[in-house]
């Protein structure tokens, strides 16, 4: 004898994720990837450093079907280190997979934002404060005021605060 049909709870509406499943489905298939879950969960995957400065963009097959190829969208100055990864990246995304569906991976190098779809923008954190440090500015102004043409001290305080700035030789920490 059949169980009866539990009676909804939603009362004629149907969930969001019931609505949106083919839809999402069909995109990411579109892109090669066959489980969605590489690219909604792409920060846990491979972790949080490399998802902030690289997104997968298309899973390709061969011909006879066997190995994939993963490409990866980085800015030019990120693609390097990406390149040493390559093998973890590998085994991560096969991870998710289950099996060795990832046989090669391709990084593509772009700029931080612009990416052909939409703005692809990556986050590399905050920035370095760019300049010389206050004290090197103060410690600079001071050696170069006995200097009486002004052009040439100023000069010479640009040039002293950069070299205490970046300079480890100098023996002082700034």
């Amino acid at each position: 004898m059949k169980q009866p049909r539990p009676k909804s709870t939603t009362r004629g509406f149907s969930r969001a994720v019931t609505l949106m499943q083919k839809r999402i489905r069909d995109a990411t298939e579109s892109r090669g990837f066959a489980q969605a879950r590489l690219l909604t969960h792409w920060a846990e995957i491979v972790g949080e450093a490399t998802a902030k400065i690289a997104h997968p963009v298309d899973v390709s097959y061969a011909r006879g079907g066997m190995g994939a190829t993963l490409t990866i969208l980085t800015s030019g100055a990120q693609a390097p280190m990406l390149e040493m990864q390559k093998e973890k990246l590998r085994e991560r995304v096969n991870a998710c997979y289950g099996y060795n569906a990832i046989s090669r991976i391709r990084i593509t190098q772009t700029a931080a934002t612009g990416f052909a779809e939409g703005q692809m923008a990556f986050d590399h954190g905050p920035a370095a404060p760019r300049g010389p440090k206050p004290e090197a500015k103060a410690a600079a102004r001071d050696l170069a005021a006995p200097v009486k043409n002004d052009a040439l001290r100023l000069a010479l305080e640009a040039l002293g605060a950069n070299v205490m700035t970046k300079c480890p030789e100098t023996g002082k920490k700034y």
